[in-house]
């Protein structure tokens, strides 16, 4: 959106609001540029509708009428003072009524995340040094030259294929390798662009843009979906945790309707994809993040064990592994770009980028191809004998439903991980941005019913803007506090297994919109996680602890509150939209796989019900939530999937 003055300036006094800057050594958000940030990042978002939203919400803002709504009388916010502006804000925040809690959260994500991330106009963030954080390494120079050569199209093109691939994540480049050394003629597409070694290391904000989807959330507000978009998908960014899938989960897909995943023929997929992504135990030395939760949790007597990872010697597992969220710049990560993807290019497959695939072409119950769009509006037109759709859980069963399919279970079933964090503060360094990007796991709490459902605790990089995402705000001058004991903060990540689950729909143009509120059931064992984590902090040896609720939930084991009152206040502050901030790493399950049209969206090949050569080979397949990181999983669905296909095509 281009904003308008009056715009511009409402954003300004909302950003300075939660960020007014020090008036020494930290500017106001607008004097950085965080307002600027907010506007580039919004425009990636394909939805319009959230275009407008803003936009009216903004033209609203410094009018009389917002605050009554604010509960300032009928003021302007421009006559305002800071505190009566942080307590305007904050009465949005600590609304009974959800709705007002999701623009609040909305607000404050894009200020805070903006700020954090703007290297401002000396290239260097002010606050990056107040906090002890190095800010973006740069270029390798050593790095290597890129070993993948996409098309890119530059004008209106036709091409023709035996099997056309729809994204190039986890899903797609494993199922592009397969069908590729099947000898079949195969056709990538991938939304984003390519990036490899050499482009990695400008920091957090260059990365959002390049290798992130846009900022989204489910559409009641109640959590964050972070996913990748960029040749490589979500491999190029994730954490390199390579779990494979637990055999109750195994169980409990088969009872489904797909018996494979309970037989060899998953198994051999999973050690397909194991010796593929050189799995392996033995690079995962503790970092200062994972030593807390590793001392913590065997002080309580409680599970913890290395996590594998799938990297290769070159990961030095300090300095350089902790910025690999963000692409690594040594090439040790062994994404798909590393692995299946260029094994599909060895084969003779075709990788284009910059192809957003707007629909599939079915003609008499067959698939006939795709039509793709460039972001220069060039279209691109692939005739094909099969389709494989592996965009990833959101996009998936938006493009499926933007076909035609019509399928009850298509967009149903959505599973996301809901993970929140729990921050320790040290008296030590623990420079969380720093070590093997997760090294460690517990899980003592997995299985919290009998039934195989409950949290899993890990921790992860923590970089500024990251970070935020799991933060709650209770005024400028307590949030810069928190910040400027970045550097000796770490959390511990609560990611929960959810057995209740959401939707994704299609607005009028055929966007995704994803629609998720946590049940009481998951969010039980969600707050048994947030109230387990706190106990490994203290055990530790935090000094202060607090969650991400929005109410402002902490304490200080010895010296203010006890570990007690922190549960209860946890319990008090809820878990509804907007209440504690929560994030969607693991999206999973919208196109089901299963043994029948009433069950699931797609059949024991992956294949939907309504159109036989349009298979599914991504997370949109899990018949129920992993339980645990998924990217092994997803690629062993694509593996056992895409060797079904290859067969009926040979």
């Amino acid at each position: 959106m281009e904003p308008t003055v009056a715009q511009r300036a409402a954003l300004s006094m909302i950003c300075d609001t939660f960020v007014p800057g020090d008036g020494a050594s930290l500017p106001a958000a607008s004097e950085l540029g965080a307002v600027d940030t907010v506007f580039r990042l919004l425009a990636r978002s394909p939805r319009e509708a959230d275009r407008k939203q803003l936009a009216m919400l903004l033209g609203w803002w410094d009018s009389r009428l917002t605050g009554v709504l604010l509960g300032v009388g009928a003021r302007r916010f421009s006559m305002l003072s800071q505190q009566e502006r942080e307590r305007a804000l904050l009465r949005l925040g600590d609304s009974r009524l959800a709705p007002v809690r999701a623009i609040f959260q909305a607000l404050k994500q894009a200020a805070l995340l903006a700020y954090n991330v703007t290297p401002g106009p000396t290239g260097t963030n002010p606050l990056w040094k107040e906090i002890g954080y190095p800010g973006p390494a740069g270029p390798l120079g050593t790095a290597a030259q890129p070993v993948l050569t996409p098309i890119r199209c530059t004008e209106n093109t036709t091409l023709t294929c035996d099997v056309v691939i729809v994204g190039s994540g986890a899903g797609g480049g494993t199922a592009a390798a397969v069908l590729a050394e099947a000898g079949l003629d195969v056709i990538v597409l991938e939304r984003g662009n390519y990036y490899d070694d050499r482009d990695f290391g400008a920091g957090e904000l260059t990365a959002l843009e390049q290798l992130y989807a846009p900022g989204a959330s489910s559409s009641e507000g109640q959590i964050t979906l972070v996913a990748g978009t960029c040749l490589g998908g979500g491999t190029v960014v994730n954490w390199s945790t390579s779990l494979l899938t637990p055999d109750s989960v195994r169980a409990e897909w088969a009872e489904l309707g797909a018996a494979q995943f309970a037989e060899a023929e998953f198994g051999d997929a999973l050690e397909a994809v194991r010796r593929r992504l050189a799995i392996t135990d033995t690079r995962s030395p503790l970092s200062a993040r994972d030593a807390v939760l590793e001392r913590g949790a065997r002080a309580l007597g409680w599970d913890v064990s290395d996590l594998p990872r799938n990297v290769t010697e070159a990961c030095d597992a300090g300095i350089e592994c902790g910025s690999c969220g963000y692409g690594c710049r040594v090439g040790a990560k062994q994404s798909v770009t590393k692995t299946w993807l260029a094994d599909a290019a060895a084969a003779g497959a075709r990788l284009v980028v910059d192809a957003n695939v707007r629909s599939i072409k079915v003609n008499n119950g067959r698939a006939e191809g795709i039509s793709a769009i460039t972001e220069s509006g060039a279209q691109i037109e692939v005739r094909a004998r099969a389709v494989v759709v592996a965009a990833g859980a959101v996009q998936t069963p938006a493009l499926l439903r933007r076909s035609g399919l019509r399928n009850e279970n298509i967009g149903r079933h959505l599973r996301l991980h809901p993970a929140a964090a729990v921050f320790g503060v040290f008296d030590e360094e623990v420079r969380g941005w720093e070590g093997a990007l997760q090294g460690r796991i517990s899980r003592q709490h997995a299985n919290l019913d009998g039934n195989g459902y409950g949290v899993i605790y890990e921790t992860g990089p923590v970089h500024p803007g990251l970070a935020l995402g799991f933060m709650g705000w209770r005024g400028a001058d307590a949030h810069r506090r928190t910040l400027l004991d970045f550097a000796h903060t770490t959390p511990i990540g609560v990611i929960t297994r959810d057995r209740d689950s959401g939707t994704v729909a299609v607005d009028k143009t055929g966007e995704p919109i994803v629609n998720y509120r946590l049940s009481d059931y998951d969010a039980a064992h969600l707050n048994t996680g947030i109230e387990g984590a706190a106990s490994i902090l203290e055990a530790a040896g935090a000094r202060r602890i607090f969650s991400g609720h929005q109410a402002g939930v902490d304490y200080e084991p010895g010296r203010r509150g006890s570990h007690a009152d922190f549960a209860a206040a946890c319990r008090d502050a809820g878990y509804g939209p907007g209440q504690c901030a929560m994030g969607a790493l693991h999206i999973m399950g919208s196109a089901r796989m299963g043994g029948s049209p009433q069950l699931s969206a797609t059949n024991p090949d992956g294949a939907t019900w309504e159109v036989a050569n349009i298979v599914v080979a991504d997370g949109s397949c899990f018949p129920t939530a992993s339980g645990v990181n998924p990217m092994v999983s997803i690629e062993a669905i694509a593996y056992m999937n895409a060797k079904r296909l290859a067969a009926q095509l040979t």
